[in-house]
């Protein structure tokens, strides 16, 4: 199964007799709510979902977005109407990383059957609806532990050992500028890729060929383990995505450069190279 759909085929499947549930996840980092474009204007069917509140735990030592509450999660996952064995497609503004988030969260939680709408709302040309939706209730129970996961010492030990990619921009990376954390650079041993390259300037991602020769370049031929991370756990799923769509399974380090960078014990390189 494709990790990712097109506006086309998620329309023809809306229209057959397993119609995916729909999911809108609207979010910008640092900008505003979601929920008022979704008011606006929606795919219809869509349900939408809270990024900060309902795909995410409460800012702190795990970070900025740290992993919801597996039940909590599961909760929603319900009342938006997901069940275990119901397609879902999940959409967001056009940049992928919200969409691709909670694509990873059913992933990881042993939802058999995600896929993020390729390229967002803005490759949707049909009409929007500005009705909310109030689906039958989901039977789907979160079973984590379907897509491997990262912590801070297993992501350390992965850059010694196989291939740690780090999904923020390269000036991040790089310590030039952190305008959110509290201290520029990667984890050492990290190798700079960042997650806007992996996708064209619509949004869509580049075709699976093109993703595997760009991984391929950065390493991942002959690592024995791939891994991503972010500043906060949402662009790193983003990149998870593209790697699943080259065919090549990594696991997430959700925690991500928020919760490494605020333990003044651990480790910070700079510069271009990963050491």
């Amino acid at each position: 199964m494709k990790p990712i759909i097109s506006a086309f085929e998620y329309a023809s499947e809306s229209a057959g007799p397993r119609p995916p549930v729909l999911l809108d996840v609207r979010w910008q980092l640092g900008g505003p709510h979601g929920r008022p474009d979704y008011e606006a204007g929606h795919i219809p069917g869509a349900v939408f979902v809270d990024l900060d509140a309902e795909l995410a735990g409460p800012p702190g030592g795990g970070g900025r977005h740290p992993l919801p509450d597996p039940e909590e999660f599961g909760a929603v996952m319900r009342r938006a109407g997901v069940s275990r064995h119901t397609p879902v497609v999940v959409y967001d503004g056009g940049q992928g990383w919200a969409a691709a988030r909670a694509w990873w969260l059913l992933r990881w939680t042993g939802h058999p059957d995600v896929r993020v709408l390729d390229g967002g709302l803005a490759a949707w040309d049909g009409e929007l609806s500005s009705e909310s939706p109030t689906p039958a209730e989901g039977d789907f129970r979160p079973e984590p532990g379907a897509l491997p996961l990262l912590d801070a010492e297993g992501a350390a030990a992965l850059a010694r050992s196989g291939l740690l990619l780090d999904a923020r921009a390269a000036e991040r990376y790089r310590g030039d500028v952190e305008p959110i954390d509290r201290v520029g650079g990667h984890i050492p041993g990290a190798v700079s890729a960042p997650t806007s390259e992996n996708t064209s300037g619509d949004g869509r991602f580049l075709p699976a060929e093109a993703l595997a020769a760009r991984f391929k370049e950065l390493g991942t031929d002959g690592a024995p383990e791939v891994g991503v991370y972010c500043g906060s756990g949402v662009s790193g799923a983003h990149e998870v995505l593209a790697l699943a769509v080259a065919g090549i399974p990594a696991a997430l380090y959700a925690g991500s450069w928020s919760e490494w960078s605020a333990d003044e014990s651990r480790p910070v390189a700079t510069g271009p190279d990963p050491q």
